[in-house]
């Protein structure tokens, strides 16, 4: 038995919660998977996993096996990306996951130019607005905004930009319908609305030591913000959006900010930061840093609007 595939097998299994699911990602067949976890157990003489027809759950000593397995496959990693980047050339291939509209706005346009200065390195990216485990998604870097009380407590964080939230409309909506003096009036107008359970979206403001919340409403709730800025610069409604977003908009005069006396003021701990985030075993990567350097380097001058 070759202990480390079987542990990596184990792993899989685990994160993914069942045996065909690891067996695609590792290229294998289900039963190659099967008799590895099998064989795992019949050399530990003991019970790993609780298998159903429908789940599969850790015995105890099977979750504390686990959490070593981890350790010991993100050392065995570290271990061959010191050897492979000993030259100090940054070679082959980098998994990163990226919101979905800050990475066709702001990453996408910097492949080309990454991949001509680094030749040797790949980049596989994926598109996603939910939460991304590096762990059990197996990734190098993960691009977050904001939401960092969410984030693994071990992950290592560096830290790109910053934006603001901006109440806005397009010149047409504010010529026939006025603008907001005050969050208040934001009831008064037709406020497009990022989709949530709750069917409505409550806006917090501070100015000061005043705070203020708005239930708003309007005639449209989409589950993308980039549709929402579309109908905004439509002349159809209000949207409050970050600046990262919207902020060339609002210089090109296509949106006006209004309200501009008020933070937008989701709660307390509210984080406005754009994140690059990877695991301590990534630490000496020299494709990792490499990449992170160059985003830094690249969008400093694209997040001048944090200032806005």
């Amino acid at each position: 038995m070759d202990q480390l595939a079987a542990m990596r097998a184990f792993a899989l299994v685990v994160e993914t919660g069942n045996f065909s699911e690891a067996s695609r990602q590792l290229g294998v067949a289900v039963s190659s998977v099967t008799r590895q976890v099998n064989a795992l157990e019949t050399l530990l003489h003991t019970q790993l996993t609780n298998r159903s027809t429908r789940s599969i759950t850790l015995t105890p000593q099977g979750r504390r096996y686990y959490e070593k397995v981890v350790q010991i496959l993100q050392d065995v990693e570290a271990a061959n990306l010191s050897v492979a980047e000993q030259d100090e050339v940054p070679r082959g291939l980098l998994r990163i996951s990226l919101p979905v509209a800050f990475g066709r706005l702001y990453i996408a346009p910097l492949v080309r130019d990454f991949l001509v200065q680094y030749p040797e390195m790949q980049l596989n990216l994926t598109l996603s607005d939910g939460l991304a485990n590096p762990v059990d998604e197996q990734l190098d870097v993960v691009i977050r905004l904001g939401n960092l009380e969410r984030s693994g407590a071990t992950w290592i964080v560096r830290k790109l930009g910053s934006y603001t939230r901006k109440v806005c409309g397009s010149p047409a909506y504010f010529q026939q319908y006025g603008k907001p003096e005050h969050p208040e009036d934001l009831v008064h107008h037709n406020c497009l609305c990022f989709s949530y359970s709750t069917g409505y979206e409550i806006w917090r403001f501070k100015r000061d030591k005043e705070v203020c919340e708005v239930k708003v409403n309007g005639s449209l709730v989409a589950n993308n913000s980039e549709v929402l800025r579309q109908v905004c610069l439509d002349g159809a409604g209000l949207i409050l959006m970050p600046t990262w977003l919207i902020g060339e908009d609002i210089r090109g005069g296509l949106l006006e900010a209004v309200l501009n006396d008020f933070q937008f003021y989701p709660h307390i701990d509210m984080d406005t930061g754009i994140y690059a985030l990877y695991l301590p075993n990534r630490r000496n990567s020299l494709r990792v840093k490499t990449f992170i350097d160059f985003l830094t380097q690249r969008l400093g001058n694209s997040l001048l609007w944090e200032k806005f």
